[in-house]
């Protein structure tokens, strides 16, 4: 289950209304994913923020949000607006004082955002909701930007839209390349394993080099900081990759990601690198990278130690 599947299920999520088998699938994104449990905590800060707001609420509201609710979707006209301000304006206007100022806290769809205001009201009455198919088209996402209720019953959302396109070619061209480029910096670790993949017969060209040392050091997935690591074979012997071989080898956690670090460094025998082996083998607490460092230096005739 990617991010975009987690972010639609949250709030869902959050009120215990997902399948057992969708739970699991959260669950699990969410102790990999921390800018999903970022938005997790976001939803119950909202939902922190609903139960400290205390509004008098009319009997017929949940009568009322409902009509209001079909002609939303339906896209029809409001129900005649009454004298004064109706309980549906008095409910909006009071959730907007509440989120004022928020900034990005709503990243929920418009039509979610609907659909939930029904499901809460209909929850805490003890009536049933009703069953609407209010989730907006599986290409099109929404981020809602601000809620504001009209003086005539009417809500205006501000939101922006971004829909989802597939593109076809081959790496060469100059906008896959650099679509590609983009990937590489993706937030799902999919997407950059792929894109990083992909750009290993063009890591010549400036950008897929800063593209690939920028994988190889900074990247949180193990799998991409290896694919780039394996991308960069052919420009091994480059000072400045070099140099950030030198660094990831003292400071990335893998093992596996270290050892393939020095294989690379084969490729360059100076005396910088043998300095970088030399102080490795004496921080370094895992046997396989010990011996593989060891293996070099003595096919290098340096010694082990420094001096």
């Amino acid at each position: 289950m990617n991010c975009d599947s987690v972010l639609r299920l949250i709030p869902l999520y959050f009120y215990g209304e997902v399948t057992p088998e969708e739970e699991d699938q959260v669950d699990q994104h969410l102790h990999e994913c921390a800018a999903c449990a970022a938005e997790l905590e976001q939803q119950r800060a909202i939902a922190g923020a609903f139960d400290q707001r205390r509004v008098s609420l009319p009997p017929l509201l949940l009568e009322e949000c409902r009509d209001d609710l079909m002609a939303a979707i339906a896209g029809g006209a409001p129900r005649q607006v009454k004298l004064g301000k109706g309980p549906w304006t008095l409910f909006l206007e009071a959730l907007s004082s509440t989120f004022s100022g928020s900034g990005r806290a709503w990243q929920v769809t418009a039509a979610l955002l609907l659909f939930m205001l029904g499901y809460a009201a209909a929850r805490y009455s003890g009536q049933g909701a009703p069953q609407i198919a209010a989730a907006p088209s599986g290409d099109m996402h929404y981020n809602v930007r601000a809620v504001n209720a009209g003086a005539d019953g009417n809500v205006r959302l501000t939101l922006d839209e971004t829909r989802r396109r597939e593109i076809t070619g081959r790496v060469e061209d100059s906008n896959i390349q650099q679509l590609l480029l983009a990937g590489s910096r993706d937030e799902d670790a999919a997407v950059r394993l792929g894109s990083v993949g992909l750009l290993k017969g063009r890591v010549e060209q400036p950008q897929v080099l800063d593209s690939l040392l920028n994988a190889v050091s900074t990247d949180i997935n193990d799998g991409v900081r290896l694919r780039a690591l394996d991308a960069l074979k052919p420009m091994a012997g480059d000072a400045r990759v070099a140099k950030t071989l030198s660094q990831v080898l003292l400071s990335d956690v893998n093992p596996a990601v270290r050892m393939q670090v020095i294989d690379l460094m084969v490729a360059r025998r100076d005396d910088s690198m043998v300095g970088v082996l030399q102080n490795l083998m004496q921080r370094e607490d895992n046997n396989g990278v010990r011996l593989k460092a060891s293996k070099v230096l003595k096919d290098w005739n340096a010694s082990i130690g420094t001096f």
